[in-house]
């Protein structure tokens, strides 16, 4: 970097222009639930679209970090990434303060971002990490003082638009929530229909012009096993994501060389993990026309005289659903904590007519779209902003400062 930069630049270290704090072990016992105490930082699970929120407290009375400091996560998971401190805290390990000295603030979290790829694929052993040299000793070039304020100014417009994005992505998400919940169990219906007059059960009401059915009623199981080695692609079912294609998700082989015993899936079946279907490992297959899943998954196929696939997949990874596989899962006579399906088809659903099942999938499909629409144009930002600060940073583009006023 520092070959390149401009003339007028300062080629140098880290060391030069940061004071570097670790961050402190603090054991279990130390930490004070009821809120007093310091705000103990354990890494970047605490930090959320550029704020820092910590539910964490400790007696130790050493603070690791000021208010201003960058946060520069040096171990495990997010290496490298950074936020600033908006007040005192201890921060473990996992973290380290940034202090600048003679150097602007905003400029230097930019430039340990720049290089946030670089740490994150330095490996000090099994755990990912870097040590204090490693930060210390990242050659950089330094320009002057006013420059590097204008610099910072520009890319925190940049980054301030990027969590304005993220923000916004996250009030969508929780309104489409709210939304889903409240269509999938008919709290609120359009066309003016009726959501005075409910049916309740334990886990849920219903309007009373809906019926409430076990989903015996509805699917069927569907148990077709391979039988061959024909090359047909794995499938495998997570939390959030639904079905996945195996190979393409974990970047590796993780089931068997020997797929003559798993079951066929075929486009528009269901399958869900028997033995982890209370964290809502469920999916729906619209990926290929047939593919193959694991003998430990159950497959089952919905009537679609009688609901609307679209419709039932939503009610399927509903929170409400998840409770109701856990107590069932729970309550299961099977020792492994399974969900089998004779089970499983016990278990009632709210059924509206199958009209309503289309619109409340459609609306919640639209919703779906705009939130993905969203991401889409903070990766954009994110880019733009990525390709500017390398720019910047290394003084291949130029900011304009304003030249220093002639004393009379």
């Amino acid at each position: 970097m520092t070959s390149r930069s401009p003339i007028d630049w300062r080629p140098s270290t880290l060391k030069s222009v940061i004071d570097l704090i670790s961050g402190q072990h603090i054991e279990v016992g130390d930490c004070n639930a009821d809120g007093h105490g310091i705000p103990y930082l354990t890494g970047p699970s605490d930090f959320e679209n550029g704020e820092i929120k910590s539910s964490k407290f400790t007696e130790v009375p050493k603070v690791c970090c000021k208010a201003g400091d960058i946060l520069l996560t040096v171990k495990g998971s997010g290496t490298g990434s950074t936020a600033i401190a908006n007040a005192d805290y201890c921060i473990s390990r996992q973290l380290m303060a940034v202090r600048p000295k003679h150097a602007d603030p905003a400029f230097i979290r930019f430039v340990l971002e720049s290089h946030a790829e670089t740490y994150n694929n330095i490996s000090a052993g099994l755990i990912p990490g870097i040590a204090r040299d490693d930060v210390l000793n990242t050659r950089i070039g330094v320009p002057p003082l006013v420059e590097q304020q204008k610099i910072g100014q520009l890319l925190t417009m940049w980054a301030e638009a990027v969590d304005k994005a993220k923000r916004l992505i996250a009030a969508k998400q929780q309104q489409n929530k709210d939304l889903t919940n409240r269509l999938l169990f008919g709290h609120a219906r359009s066309r003016q229909r009726n959501t005075k007059n409910t049916r309740a059960l334990h886990w849920f009401s219903a309007p009373s012009d809906w019926q409430i059915v076990e989903i015996s009623k509805v699917a069927r199981e569907v148990s077709a096993l391979n039988g061959r080695d024909d090359g047909l692609p794995v499938l495998s079912c997570t939390k959030y994501d639904g079905l996945v294609d195996s190979l393409k998700y974990f970047d590796k082989q993780v089931f068997s060389h020997d797929t003559s015993k798993y079951k066929v899936v075929r486009h528009g079946q269901f399958v869900y993990a028997t033995n982890h279907i209370e964290e809502g490992s469920i999916g729906y297959q619209n990926l290929v026309p047939v593919g193959l899943v694991s003998p430990i998954y159950t497959v089952f196929q919905a009537d679609a005289k009688t609901i609307d696939d679209g419709y039932f997949y939503k009610l399927l990874k509903t929170e409400k659903l998840r409770q109701i596989f856990a107590a069932n899962t729970n309550a299961s006579v099977d020792r492994r904590g399974s969900l089998r399906w004779k089970e499983f088809a016990r278990i009632h659903i709210p059924l509206p007519p199958l009209d309503e099942q289309r619109e409340i999938s459609a609306v919640l499909d639209d919703s779906k779209r705009e939130i993905a629409l969203l991401h889409a144009e903070v990766e954009a930002l994110k880019t733009q902003k990525r390709g500017l600060m390398q720019k910047l940073i290394t003084g291949q583009w130029r900011v304009t400062v304003p030249a220093p006023k002639e004393v009379v």
